[in-house]
């Protein structure tokens, strides 16, 4: 593995190098990097949903390191860090918050586990500037994540429900709360649907709590979800344009009845 990875960052040191390098890769900055590593970690998301697309995997992986890598050696030109310093952090980190494997505690469990390494993670963080469970969080996070990783953080310090039920009221009394907010509103604009929006807000973040209970991801059950909702919406196209007719032309009715053609067809789902 170590000559892979050395071989990895010659390579991307040579592109790098201001006389005989790329002259793309010379221009990058973190800044010009960041959509890049964005880009590269959704690439990656979508590969993980097709692990048996062995080839595929492997280039999207090996493109998300060649981001950690490039990073790394755009510090080592600037004196800062290098690869290896990067890689023994998060080794030296792993070992650390692993009493239970590397140590002599015990923790039965993966709750013991997670209650631990986040007593760790916070004397860690007493040196550092972070006061409270949920600091560490990224802001941009995509807004699922986001909750369910708020959550999580808040219940591995024991602020959470004891099981599903909890969440599952939380979830009907949001949910009543944003449909009587929605009914007083006096219209669709901004200023008269900013309560709709914050109770539609509690509503999601219940619904991302229930799903925690739940062991389910709420950002990959809603990715699922989209992704079955545009597959029969196809097959609704598709059965309307094998019969001369434009979704446009028809009656909400009538596509009602193709739309559930396509629920009931396994191959639509």
């Amino acid at each position: 593995m170590n000559e892979a990875i050395d071989r990895l960052v010659e390579i991307t040191a040579r592109l790098r190098d201001p006389q005989s390098g790329c002259p793309w890769d010379r221009e990058q900055t973190l800044e010009s990097l960041k959509p890049c590593v964005l880009e590269e970690t959704y690439e990656l998301l979508d590969a993980m949903g097709r692990p048996g697309d062995t080839a595929n995997y492997i280039e999207e992986l090996g493109d998300v390191l060649l981001q950690v890598v490039f990073q790394c050696v755009m510090a080592e030109h600037e004196g800062r860090f290098t690869f290896d310093d990067v890689a023994n952090a998060v080794a030296d980190k792993l070992v650390h918050r692993h009493p239970h494997v590397f140590g002599d505690v015990k923790a039965g469990d993966t709750a013991a586990v997670l209650k631990n390494w986040e007593r760790i993670k916070q004397r860690e963080h007493e040196k550092e500037k972070r006061h409270s469970a949920l600091d560490g969080i990224p802001a941009a996070l995509p807004a699922l994540i986001k909750a369910q990783r708020t959550q999580e953080k808040a219940a591995r310090v024991g602020f959470d429900w004891k099981d599903a039920d909890g969440p599952a009221d939380k979830v009907r009394e949001e949910l009543e709360e944003t449909l009587a907010a929605a009914k007083e509103r006096k219209s669709a604009k901004p200023a008269d649907s900013a309560r709709v929006k914050e109770e539609l807000g509690d509503l999601i973040f219940a619904v991302c709590n229930l799903a925690r209970h739940l062991g389910v991801d709420a950002e990959s059950a809603a990715a699922s979800a989209t992704d079955k909702f545009a597959a029969r919406f196809r097959a609704v196209e598709a059965s309307a344009k094998s019969s001369g007719r434009n979704l446009c032309d028809m009656t909400l009715e009538e596509m009602d009845a193709l739309w559930e053609e396509a629920k009931a067809s396994p191959k639509k789902d």
